[in-house]
């Protein structure tokens, strides 16, 4: 596979733009994964730089500008982060390849200056931790997970094929989706629960002693309120970004939990157990 890549497509510089949890990771596990290839990073956040060095995530930190001579332009950044880099990639060459690693897609997808749309890839790696920052990169995190890439028909083949050969490099498994339905999924499966998370969490810090309460945190809770310390900037922004496919997976959720709300006000126990086995049955299609 690494062989075939570089005589394919013939990958030479790959340079990051956001070197935190998803950057930081992809530069590892592309550094892994294929043979020769050098790295370049930026971050607007000079901390960040001097680890991803000192941690030997890229080989080199330039500056925005400095991105431009690479094969590859991986976006790593918050969402809205992506819409103002695209602006400031107009002047690229039609043989450089961009791709986002974003949450969101149909947005950044309307936003890409249609100068550089068939270099632009729209992916959305569904891989995460509750970490982030350079010091949470890993070079598996990437593995055997799902990518979703969309409106692949309005990118040159060069680039698309570049995108994909990156991809089954790092070890994950492809999918294809039109931006709009990614979007209306994500909101469901990966949006509304962080929501649900950060909610759990701030109810339970507004007890008059949350200490008390968490000392009793099990298994349960920890799983539910993990993600709720996942990174705000990011999060803030891919919420407002699907706002309006968020706003209907919460009004979605929010039936569901006032209907268990009655259900317990009614001790209507059959109902109660009907509605809690109808829950069961997603994990027989997960």
């Amino acid at each position: 596979m690494i062989e075939s890549i570089q005589k394919r497509i013939n990958i030479m510089k790959i340079a990051i733009a956001g070197l935190g949890l998803m950057g930081g990771s992809f530069a590892l596990g592309v550094k892994k994964s294929i043979k020769d290839v050098k790295t370049v990073g930026y971050d607007r956040s000079k901390e960040h730089c001097k680890k991803a060095l000192d941690l030997g995530l890229v080989d080199e930190i330039v500056d925005f500008d400095g991105l431009k001579k690479s094969d590859i332009i991986v976006l790593a950044v918050p969402v809205e982060g992506i819409i103002e880099s695209l602006k400031n990639l107009k002047d690229i060459s039609e043989q450089t390849t961009v791709i986002d690693l974003g949450s969101t897609k149909e947005k950044i997808i309307k936003n890409c200056p249609s100068r550089i749309r068939q270099n632009f890839v729209a992916a959305h790696p569904m891989a995460g931790r509750e970490k982030f920052g350079p010091l949470a990169a890993t070079d598996d995190l990437y593995r055997g997970k799902i990518v979703v890439l969309c409106d692949l028909e309005e990118n040159a083949l060069l680039h698309s094929d570049r995108a994909i050969e990156i991809f089954e490099a790092l070890g994950m498994h492809i999918t294809y989706m039109k931006s709009s339905e990614h979007d209306r999924h994500a909101a469901y499966i990966s949006h509304m629960p962080h929501a649900v998370s950060f909610a759990l969490a701030n109810s339970v810090m507004k007890q008059e002693d949350p200490k008390s309460i968490l000392a009793l945190a099990a298994g349960g809770f920890k799983d539910m309120s993990r993600i709720a310390k996942s990174s705000p900037d990011m999060w803030s922004d891919i919420f407002l970004q699907n706002r309006e496919n968020l706003i209907e997976a919460i009004e979605s959720f929010q039936k569901e939990l006032k209907l268990a709300k009655e259900l317990v006000k009614s001790t209507d126990e059959e109902e109660l157990k009907k509605w809690m086995t109808s829950a069961n049955e997603l994990h027989k299609i997960l």
